[in-house]
């Protein structure tokens, strides 16, 4: 039988000294080759292996780019090269794998193992952050076919404050709404972090500036929302968002280039709801479009 724990390993260390190394792919095909044949002589799943290693350089640009959206204060960067590697396996088989091969829980559970065999004291916890935020945005595929209690967490969760808005501007008789757009496919609202010390309207007002470009004058607050993110030394933060309508001045977007993100635009009102929202946001520009309408 062939041990696919022992195919991961070798498709890991492979990307780690690609990563390492030169980060062109046909180089690492021939680390993964060599590896094979010096750490698994006559293994029988070679094409399994072949194919994780092929998938995961595939996709690898949109892998990290889910990485930075689900921890979005850990740049790719600056993620240990083995933890890193560790997510692109585990993700690139949650999200781009066969799932009768692959089960999501199966992925999730092979990924966090590698990190407890091959990562440092807090890989394990990050792994399992990460591709936790990920499962849950997929909707927990296969959340039932298990029946293990799960542990609860314990202890305090760190709190984390950031101001947000939806950012309208008038041109002529229209009405527009500027909205970001994330690597989920989803549209939402833009934010930032409070720093030491800051009022939230300020923070917000300076937030919109940095992740748009626009100087936005606050009206009133929309109401509030909290998400979980994850840190691989901190553990899992609380983020807690207060949300405003804000006004702004028609005019260009400038987006701030950061992980997560991939686009920013203005959109008529009467498109808005056709957008693809989180559950939690689109209450919140709802009430804003019903606002608006009514000035």
């Amino acid at each position: 039988m062939a041990n696919r724990h022992l195919s991961r390993s070798i498709v890991l260390q492979s990307l780690f000294e690609w990563d390492f190394g030169s980060k062109k792919s046909p180089e690492a095909d021939a680390i993964f080759r060599r590896n094979a044949e010096e750490f698994a002589p006559g293994h029988g799943d070679f094409s399994f292996m072949e194919t994780l290693l092929n998938g995961v350089l595939e996709k690898q640009k949109d892998i990290d780019l889910i990485i930075e959206k689900a921890a979005p204060d850990w740049p790719i960067d600056k993620i240990s090269i083995i933890d890193r590697n560790i997510l692109r396996i585990g993700l690139y088989e949650l999200l781009f794998s066969d799932r009768t091969q692959v089960p999501p829980k199966v992925a999730i559970n092979e990924a966090i193992e590698l990190s407890k065999a091959f990562g440092g004291e807090t890989s394990s916890k990050f792994v399992n952050g990460v591709l936790g935020a990920v499962y849950k945005e997929l909707g927990e595929p296969g959340k039932d076919e298990t029946t293990k209690d799960k542990k609860k967490i314990v202890g305090p969760v760190p709190t984390e404050h950031l101001g947000g808005a939806v950012v309208y501007a008038k041109d002529g008789d229209e009405v527009y709404l500027a909205l970001i757009h994330d690597v989920f496919g989803r549209w939402t609202l833009s934010k930032g972090k409070m720093q030491p010390g800051e009022e939230v309207e300020a923070g917000t007002v300076r937030g919109i500036k940095e992740e748009l470009g626009l100087d936005v004058t606050l009206k009133e607050k929309l109401g509030e929302n909290e998400y979980i993110a994850y840190h691989p030394e901190r553990g899992k933060i609380k983020k807690h968002v207060v949300f405003f309508l804000a006004e702004s001045e028609y005019k260009d977007i400038v987006r701030e280039i950061k992980g997560g993100l991939d686009d920013a635009k203005w959109f008529k009102l009467a498109d808005i709801l056709d957008l693809n929202f989180y559950n939690d946001i689109l209450p919140l520009v709802t009430k804003a479009i019903n606002i608006l309408l009514k000035k």
